[in-house]
């Protein structure tokens, strides 16, 4: 193992650079709705939200692969090696999860989204354990599974402001992307051993983001009132993209699934509170039902990552 691998494998750089991760991730939601509402998107136009997620993720994408050339100082191209890995993560994660992720947001409370987007990272703990078997289902990784799922349950029943129905293309959708999160995140631990992560994080960004928005703009979608700040957001959506999974993805290449995930309840954290702060959301963060699935859900991620003592 190299000084650089060591390095990434050691839990003090691990816990940093996952939670410089989630934190960018929990302002994602926020940052979306705000852009919908920048460029006067309604929540019902579903083509020109996923217009809105393909422009994103493809300037995500070039602007790895961008900033890899600068500092190998020269032109990164994927080879044949990189699209092979590339596709199916592109599939998965860019196409798959954000299809429906944006939808979901546009049809539910930042709130809500940020507290379900942390079932994401039990998905890949079942999918690691149970379907790749890269890792061996435990009595403490099955109750925190349970305890996250509880969570969703909570938040879907209980405080005065939160709405108490399930929408299929609210909550459901969200859901729904993160299986396709939970599916990505096992293939990028698996796919990053063989090649390098960060070309392989730009190359399905660029492509899931063209496939994307040309979905949307098949359906007829389109950004409708372009200003100075909706583009802003969308540069801003963009590095989020580039910086947190670039770094996710080398995470992943040189440690276990759980070791990272471990750190995952920073995510839930962070969109619940930038959501109160950016979205005025402040009654649904802080009231007992938000409150109670919040702390399920972390307490869950911590409980299916925590390795016994010896």
């Amino acid at each position: 193992m190299t000084q650089k691998q060591s390095t990434l494998t050691r839990t003090g750089i691990v816990a940093l650079l996952a939670c410089v991760c989630c934190i960018l991730w929990g302002s994602a939601i926020p940052m979306i709705k705000t852009g919908y509402h920048f460029m006067q998107m309604d929540s019902a136009d579903t083509a020109s939200q996923i217009v809105f997620a393909g422009i994103r993720f493809t300037l995500a994408g070039l602007l790895v692969l961008a900033f890899t050339s600068i500092r190998e100082k020269k032109m990164m191209f994927p080879d044949k090696e990189v699209l092979k890995y590339a596709i199916p993560v592109c599939l998965a994660q860019t196409v798959g999860q954000y299809f429906f992720f944006y939808i979901g947001v546009a049809n539910t409370s930042g709130v809500k989204g940020g507290i379900i987007t942390g079932l994401g990272n039990f998905i890949a703990i079942l999918l690691s354990c149970l379907v790749f078997r890269n890792e061996r289902m435990t009595v403490r990784k099955s109750a925190g599974c349970i305890l996250g799922f509880a969570g969703v349950v909570v938040i879907n029943i209980m405080g005065n402001s939160l709405d108490m129905g399930f929408k299929l293309t609210g909550e459901g959708f969200i859901l729904i992307a993160q299986l396709s999160y939970g599916i990505s995140t096992v293939l990028i631990n698996i796919f990053s051993r063989k090649v390098s992560p960060v070309i392989l994080s730009g190359t399905q960004f660029t492509m899931g983001g063209i496939v994307l928005t040309l979905i949307g703009t098949g359906m007829g979608g389109h950004l409708g009132n372009v200003t100075i700040g909706g583009v802003a957001i969308i540069f801003y959506l963009a590095m989020v993209s580039a910086v947190a999974y670039t770094l996710w993805s080398v995470l992943l290449a040189w440690n276990d699934v759980s070791k990272v995930a471990i750190f995952g309840f920073v995510n839930p954290l962070c969109s619940v509170i930038l959501s109160a702060l950016i979205l005025g959301e402040v009654r649904q963060a802080f009231n007992m039902g938000s409150l109670i699935a919040l702390f399920l859900v972390c307490v869950g991620i911590y409980v299916v990552n925590q390795k016994k003592s010896s």
